[in-house]
């Protein structure tokens, strides 16, 4: 199953063509992949991504669940970030890539500690999908002052 969509992911098709369901489980996956950067993937940012990808998709608690350990499974197999980033960025618009990076950084936070590999994974998604640093330090505050 996920070999088949990383070939869609990697290959000739054009990103607009991925059916949602590969879409929602690549944003997923990217989501996961940052909350493992550091190291260290907790029931925190479990549930952080259970609650952000239900409320992107309007999914049930269990529908989200069960998105993100399909999204485990993919990101475990995925051997870059390219594959992901590169749908997100050719699908989807500027200003909803700010929301992904906002996502991202949410993720980061949900365990209240930013690592330097978490950093530095946001900075390169950000530059893959486009978005300014400027923007996405825009997107880092967002998130700060809503946990606050």
């Amino acid at each position: 199953m996920f070999s088949d969509l990383l070939k869609r992911l990697s290959g000739d098709t054009s990103p607009e063509q991925l059916p949602d369901t590969d879409a929602r489980l690549a944003l997923t996956a990217l989501l996961v992949r940052v909350a493992r950067a550091d190291g260290s993937y907790d029931a925190r940012e479990m549930a952080r991504i259970d609650r952000i990808v239900a409320r992107r998709y309007g999914l049930s608690a269990f529908d989200a669940a069960t998105l993100r350990g399909d999204a485990e499974g993919l990101e475990a197999e995925a051997p870059d970030n390219v594959r992901f980033t590169r749908a997100i960025k050719d699908a989807v618009p500027y200003e909803e890539r700010e929301a992904v990076i906002e996502a991202m950084w949410d993720v980061v936070l949900a365990d209240g500690e930013r690592s330097e590999d978490e950093d530095g994974l946001i900075r390169l998604v950000t530059k893959l999908i486009g978005v300014s640093d400027k923007d996405s330090g825009l997107a880092r505050q967002r998130v700060e002052a809503a946990r606050s």
